[in-house]
């Protein structure tokens, strides 16, 4: 007999049929059916490049302020939902992003989440953020962050200065923490938490390179306690570079933000960043596994992600879906705000780049 194994005729497919029918009732399925779509040669993302035109999207911001009060919504919002995932309320398969609208007198009530939050403001001066017992102004181009599970709210007082509607970008792990099964929300018991700190005391805390003296992490994923990020410091700093060190092929002048205790990501599952395009950039095409949302600040350019190219303006919002190439140009000088899962990918050893 020939020692190397006979290879067996395929078993015909009625055959091979009934056999996977009885598995089924047994709750077992085959591999060999779906292994090359479970691991596949690269990202195959269900989400893909969109883009949305500020100019069109504020007016219908603005009438859902004339439809629904934020008291009444709890989160007037209207989401930024990817082609590629319709009806679940998702920009990628693990991020949700929408613009938030607040107006003078009111109060978008307190409440928490174990989802993580960022607050990148777009449009409007006056209004505030609470936060675990702080109050920090909202100005446009800060960022801000509501960590897991602390209390939050906002508001708009009237006698804010020019009374403006205030509109913000709004940033979630809402698809990652439901993917976990781990989403849990508490309403607050007031419209507005108690103020217990004084606004700016966790800035004078943590913003200046220091911290008080007993302070102590609990690890490097601790969200940071610095919840406010203002974008003149940040400007100041993509300014200095641009004019001090080299201009990246890829990124321009790109900085991430740090959680200021621990030199971490602000929150374990997202990281942020802001860039500055210099007038005539012609960025060199990269990609990565993290998909990445983007909020124009600044400028005017060009995003050319896969086959697709998008032409941008101040207050225009994209994203990129994992592993699709990307590459950035800048008509005049472009400032960009971004956030991805990065911190998630790169703390399980799947974070994959390519500098093309």
């Amino acid at each position: 007999m020939d020692s190397k194994a006979q290879a067996r005729p395929p078993a015909p497919r009625a055959e091979r049929q009934a056999y996977y029918d009885d598995i089924a009732q047994q709750g077992l399925a085959p591999l060999w059916e779906s292994l090359h779509s479970l691991v596949p040669p690269q990202p195959r993302p269900k989400a893909v490049a969109a883009f949305w035109r500020y100019a069109q999207l504020r007016p219908l911001v603005l009438q859902a302020g004339a439809l629904i009060s934020a008291e009444e919504a709890v989160r007037r919002v209207l989401i930024l939902e990817n082609p590629g995932l319709p009806g679940q309320a998702s920009i990628t398969s693990t991020l949700y992003a929408g613009l938030q609208l607040i107006l003078p007198g009111e109060v978008a009530p307190s409440h928490r989440h174990t989802q993580s939050a960022l607050r990148f403001i777009v449009e409007g001066r006056g209004a505030y953020t609470a936060v675990n017992g702080e109050r920090t102004t909202m100005q446009p181009g800060d960022f801000i962050i509501t960590p897991s599970w602390t209390w939050h709210d906002h508001g708009n007082p009237a006698e804010a200065k020019g009374g403006e509607p205030v509109i913000w970008l709004d940033g979630l792990d809402i698809p990652l923490i439901a993917h976990l099964d781990a989403g849990f929300a508490e309403n607050g018991g007031t419209a507005e938490q108690a103020i217990t700190r004084p606004e700016g005391s966790s800035f004078a805390r943590f913003g200046h390179n220091m911290a008080p003296v007993r302070h102590r992490a609990t690890s490097d994923a601790t969200a940071s306690p610095l919840f406010s990020y203002p974008y003149e410091r940040s400007r100041e700093a993509l300014e200095r570079l641009r004019r001090d060190d080299e201009i990246d092929d890829w990124d321009g002048v790109k900085l991430r933000y740090v959680n200021p205790a621990t030199g971490g990501w602000p929150m374990p599952t997202m990281a942020t960043f802001m860039q500055l395009l210099p007038a005539g950039f012609h960025g060199r095409t990269y990609r990565s596994t993290d998909a990445t949302v983007f909020s124009v600040v600044e400028g005017h350019g060009s995003a050319h992600i896969g086959e697709q190219t998008f032409a941008f303006g101040p207050r225009d919002l994209f994203v990129a879906p994992a592993w699709a190439p990307v590459r950035l140009d800048a008509a005049q000088d472009a400032v960009l705000f971004s956030y991805s899962d990065r911190p998630v990918q790169a703390a399980l050893g799947l974070l994959r780049e390519e500098r093309i």
